[in-house]
């Protein structure tokens, strides 16, 4: 197994995109530390894992105190990371109009600075050791837009461009940075979208899909994947979509 022994941060590991990555992953031989506000949802996916292939530790990305102690306890106990994997992310769906300022707040400080804040915090170790796979999840929103999710969307396109710039930045130490754009996804956060206006928009995602259905996390986390493995040993900066062909445009 490539990804025997190596040791990767995943954040939103207790649901989703974040808990598929993180039981493939731990197939895989890798040593995985979950980060996410929901504790039972974590010690669920520990549990579910092969004995000692994950660990919890709770993170709450509103707070950068808890993200400087998520950071510090990881970095304590494995000094060495090979990949870190920013899948943690939120949502709600409705008109721009009907927003209010609060939610703008909540959705940049989850979305954009919470894996800002954490990749800073991680980059030390990873510079010094001239070592290391970030991989950034964004949303096909933040490439072309998405109808109620103006703020989401323009956090998750922040997330695009500093995962390029970043990627710049870091290749003269050996750290590859890239970034995977899921489509519509089945997952809890977009179930939990449930007004009438957000089924309406979810209804006429799904009729827009050339396969005719949701992305599984299963497949988003195959992609995280080929970005954390040594097959991508020679990409950088790369915004890979995976979403059955919704979007097809650079």
């Amino acid at each position: 197994m490539e990804l025997e022994n190596k040791r990767f941060v995943v954040t939103g590991g207790a649901s989703g995109i974040g808990r598929a990555t993180a039981l493939l992953l731990a197939r895989e031989g890798a040593h995985v530390v979950i980060g996410d506000i929901d504790r039972r949802g974590g010690d669920a996916v520990v549990a579910e894992a092969a004995e000692g292939s994950i660990a919890f530790v709770p993170i709450d990305l509103l707070d950068p105190a808890s993200i400087g102690a998520f950071a510090e306890t990881v970095l304590k106990s494995t000094p060495k990371i090979d990949g870190l994997v920013n899948a943690a992310g939120w949502d709600q769906v409705e008109p721009f109009m009907d927003n209010k300022p609060e939610l703008w707040d909540r959705l940049i400080a989850i979305n954009l600075l919470g894996g800002i804040r954490l990749t800073r915090a991680f980059l030390p170790a990873m510079i010094e050791a001239r070592h290391g796979k970030i991989v950034n999840i964004s949303s096909d929103a933040g490439r072309v837009g998405s109808t109620g999710e103006a703020v989401y969307s323009a956090a998750k396109g922040g997330i695009i461009a500093f995962t390029k710039t970043l990627a710049r930045e870091m290749a003269r130490y050996r750290i590859n940075v890239n970034c995977v754009c899921p489509g519509p996804t089945d997952t809890p956060l977009l179930h939990s979208q449930t007004s009438d206006w957000a089924m309406k928009i979810k209804d006429g995602m799904l009729r827009a899909i050339p396969f005719r259905r949701l992305g599984k996390p299963e497949e988003m986390a195959d992609a995280i994947q080929f970005f954390l493995s040594e097959r991508s040993a020679y990409v950088t900066g790369q915004v890979l979509s995976v979403s059955g062909g919704l979007t097809m445009v650079d």
